[in-house]
């Protein structure tokens, strides 16, 4: 019986892969991500892909696999040369640029933006409402 195991080893052993499935509910919870946040910038394949789908669903009309497309905009990314490539690699660059920009101004505001909230809240007119109320109680005191 060198081999075998007894109902107590199977047991043991199915307690451990139940112990492992457990361990996963106990991760650490990702932090929300902001809705305001600037979406990262397309790369030159998917600059490619924009104008390829619609060129590809104008020679195919009955299809309707998403995968076919991309297997077709792949091969043919695959067959251009760096000559082919170029505009939608200039286009690429010019949309991470902008993405750069607002980025930083994300991040700005982000840094910098604790202090602009309780106006935020209220409308300019709402504000200068106030401003107005505050003034004419100065006056009246007097």
């Amino acid at each position: 019986m060198k081999g075998s195991k007894t109902k107590s080893d199977s047991m043991q052993t199915g307690n451990k892969l139940k112990s492992k499935g457990a361990g996963v509910g106990k991760r650490a919870k990702k932090a929300a991500k902001d809705p305001n946040k600037p979406k990262r910038p397309p790369s030159a394949f998917f600059v490619f892909m924009e104008g390829f789908r619609k060129q590809y669903k104008e020679e195919n009309p009955d299809n309707k696999s998403v995968a076919a497309v991309g297997k077709a905009g792949g091969a043919k990314w695959k067959s251009m040369t760096d000559a082919e490539k170029a505009p939608y690699v200039q286009k690429a660059e010019k949309r991470k640029t902008e993405y750069n920009k607002n980025i930083q101004a994300y991040n700005l505001k982000l840094a910098g933006g604790g202090g602009n909230d309780d106006e935020s809240d209220k409308s300019k007119s709402e504000v200068n409402d106030d401003e107005e109320v505050a003034s004419g109680e100065d006056e009246d005191e007097d």
